[in-house]
């Protein structure tokens, strides 16, 4: 039989797949990572985390100008408009130099970009579009895509997936989100943001499942000040399009009598699935679990040696930080280093505004497990945060009752995004409350609400 043509070959260039790849190259293995897109980045990079960053900083702006936010600060604006079309267009510049970026790596570290979509032949040999390789190392990394909904066909135009929801031309007069999650959350913030009127219907009895009850409850109570409206335990069952919009029918998830809600555009955002479709795994000996994923061990590898997969094709949170963190690690793996990605210390963050993060145990999952200790600081005694009119939230911190050792962090603040990257570390250090309590924290900043929150773990915090 030939020669390897590769020692690594990555299937999928997303956070995960072009990080693997990246560095398989810069640990001196020939490396090659098949993509179909016609960009770099995956789905994060094209139509997902960034894109819609981009217009969730926009929108915000906007808001701030329009609702009198501004003016109250003295910044006084005579005349405003929405330019629609230049607000996309800055979204579409983010996009297109990040993704040129990652392409620039690729040529930096040497890296071949096969383009054509991946498919099995066997365990070592993959067909991407009419060529066949054959790699000594192949990674799995091709990412998630968007859940369908029974009954509900996405159409792009008055019903949209979280693609189509970033390309829209023009405001909705009704948006209404079927989902309460953290995408669904995200894009409702920037169309309600410049004026559209936002319904979320969402299955369970609260928001944003997986995070934090108390949490959850507060962002809410927030959203709903925003002026959100919400269908909590209540189900989709049909969307027929009505002239150029559309009407769902909604019961109660328990059962119940049904209802209609007539609105402009509907989005599905009710979760992802695994991309694993059209891999051909079988021709590589490889199955999938129930929920349609790549059982993999600790190193990344799966049950067939030499193929190993990462990220939202394997079991775990479908963050993109995740899949990096993984793609460095497995690459490691493989060149006989020792990778390693600490899943229980894995943030999560919902960037509306205010933003909510979390790392660890939730409260009720930590109480399952033991004894804790919780300390609690209002983002209101925060002088950074007053001085900023954010008074929104609040930071927990769940301990081990018997050893002081933080198990879980979360926070509703302005910058909570950007706060939780210390509770991760500490928590990646075993940190103590007393740990972080002790540690000076620069003043005045939002950071010191997580200080404080640490200090009233054992009761003694100063602000509040």
């Amino acid at each position: 039989m030939a020669d390897y043509d590769f020692d690594v070959l990555v299937i999928g260039a997303g956070p995960g797949g072009y990080v693997a790849a990246i560095r398989a190259a810069q640990l001196g293995l020939k490396t090659a990572c098949a993509e179909g897109r016609a960009t770099l980045g995956g789905t994060c990079l094209n139509v997902g985390c960034i894109p819609s960053k981009a217009l969730l900083h926009a929108s915000e702006l906007y808001e701030e100008a329009a609702s009198g936010a501004l003016a109250k600060l003295g910044v006084k604006i005579d005349a405003m408009s929405l330019d629609i079309d230049a607000m996309q267009a800055q979204r579409v510049d983010a996009v297109k130099g990040l993704t040129g970026g990652v392409e620039f790596l690729f040529k930096k570290n040497k890296v071949e970009w096969l383009k054509g979509y991946a498919a099995f032949e066997s365990k070592d040999t993959v067909k991407v579009g009419d060529r066949t390789v054959r790699a000594k190392n192949i990674i799995i990394a091709t990412g998630s895509s968007v859940t369908p909904l029974p009954g509900v066909t996405v159409d792009n135009e008055a019903i949209v997936d979280s693609t189509s929801a970033l390309e829209l031309t023009k405001v909705p007069g009704h948006l209404v989100v079927i989902g309460g999650g953290v995408i669904g959350l995200e894009l409702g913030s920037v169309w309600r943001r410049v004026g559209a009127k936002v319904t979320v219907v969402e299955y369970l009895d609260q928001i944003l499942p997986g995070m934090d009850g108390e949490v959850r409850k507060e962002a809410n109570k927030i959203f709903k000040k925003q002026g959100f409206e919400f269908k909590l335990s209540t189900k989709v069952t049909k969307a027929e399009r009505k002239g150029a919009g559309v009407v769902l029918t909604v019961e109660p998830a328990a059962g119940g009598a049904a209802e209609t809600i007539e609105a402009d555009v509907v989005l599905v955002a009710i979760g992802r699935k695994p991309n694993t479709d059209g891999l051909a795994l079988d021709k590589a000996g490889l199955t999938v679990n129930k929920r349609g994923q790549i059982e993999t061990d600790h190193d990344f590898a799966t049950g067939v040696p030499g193929v190993w997969a990462i990220g939202d094709v394997i079991p775990g949170p479908m963050l993109a930080h995740k899949a990096e963190d993984e793609g460095i690690a497995v690459a490691e793996n493989i060149a006989g280093l020792t990778g390693i990605v600490n899943h229980d210390v894995i943030p999560s963050v919902v960037y509306t505004m205010p933003e909510i993060a979390g790392v660890g145990l939730t409260e009720e999952a930590a109480k399952e497990k033991g004894e804790i200790k919780v300390g609690k600081f209002p983002m209101l005694a925060n002088s950074r945060a007053k001085t900023n009119h954010e008074p929104w939230g609040f930071v927990k911190v769940i301990t081990d009752a018997k050893t002081d050792r933080v198990v879980g962090v979360w926070m509703i603040a302005s910058v909570a995004g950007t706060m939780i990257a210390q509770a991760a570390q500490a928590m990646e250090f075993g940190a103590t409350s007393e740990d972080i309590a002790y540690t000076c924290h620069a003043h005045p900043t939002h950071a010191e609400a997580f200080k404080e929150a640490a200090m009233a773990v054992l009761g003694k915090p100063i602000h509040v």
